[in-house]
């Protein structure tokens, strides 16, 4: 490893270490990337669940629902990560930071690698809270690690766009509002009732929105559905919003 790439990376975990105290020491913003997933959970499960799970063929209906939830998880956790980094951005710390012998790439790292870690912890407790709710998988170990991957993987690529939204965000206010539709945009897929089930326009929008096949194929991993072509339309997504979010944010951040 040359000498620049060890200061890189040693640079990135301190600031990996920094946002995780941070989130240790003020844990109001992580709770409720988990409070508001399960609320909703219960919200479905015991309120609507008897009504949509009798339309949708009256099996259990936390059994479709949990996934779709679960990924909700990975939505909300975008919110917290835009308004670390626009907090960073218009307190004037990442300004002193530029004064000091730090590489450039440390600051972005830090914060996504630690947003993806209090994220993937809070996916863990909507998961556990799901199971206290009566959701049973059928997934085996080698499911449950796809299943783990691919969430990781999703929650990477919106971790990325949600920095570049803080970036660009003038305030924090700002930053925690503007990847709201990112959050509920599960809803308007497959998360709480089959597409088909939509008037047409919406229908397609659906059918054809990033996070239905990512929650068809979380849910096909864990309940043992059929996948389909869904698998491979979700590795895109996950990639596409990786790819997209890594190069928006690291052009934005180099030109502040």
């Amino acid at each position: 490893m040359s000498a620049a790439m060890s200061y890189a990376v040693s640079d990135s975990l301190t600031m990996l270490r920094r946002n995780l105290k941070h989130a240790l020491r003020y844990p109001a913003m992580t709770f409720s990337v988990v409070l508001m997933p399960v609320m909703i959970l219960a919200l479905f499960n015991y309120g609507f669940g008897g009504a949509l799970g009798a339309g949708i063929g009256g099996g259990n209906y936390i059994d479709y629902v949990a996934p779709g939830i679960v990924l909700m998880t990975a939505t909300a956790g975008s919110v917290a990560t835009a308004v670390g980094v626009c907090v960073d951005m218009t307190e004037g710390i990442v300004n002193r930071f530029r004064t000091m012998a730090i590489s450039r790439s440390a600051f972005l790292a830090g914060h996504v690698v630690g947003s993806v870690i209090q994220t993937m912890v809070a996916l863990v407790l909507v998961t556990g809270a799901a199971l206290a709710m009566g959701f049973r998988p059928h997934a085996g170990l080698v499911e449950w690690l796809a299943a783990a991957g691919l969430l990781g993987f999703v929650t990477l690529g919106l971790t990325w766009i949600s920095a570049g939204i803080g970036l660009v965000s003038k305030t924090p206010e700002s930053a925690s509002n503007t990847p709201l539709p990112l959050t509920f945009l599960p809803f308007i897929g497959s998360a709480i009732v089959p597409p088909d089930s939509m008037p047409t326009v919406l229908r397609w929008f659906a059918e054809y929105q990033p996070f239905t096949p990512i929650i068809e194929t979380l849910r096909g991993l864990l309940m043992g559905t059929e996948i389909g072509s869904s698998g491979w339309s979700a590795m895109a997504w996950c990639t596409g919003l990786t790819v997209v979010g890594f190069v928006w944010s690291k052009k934005v951040f180099y030109r502040r």
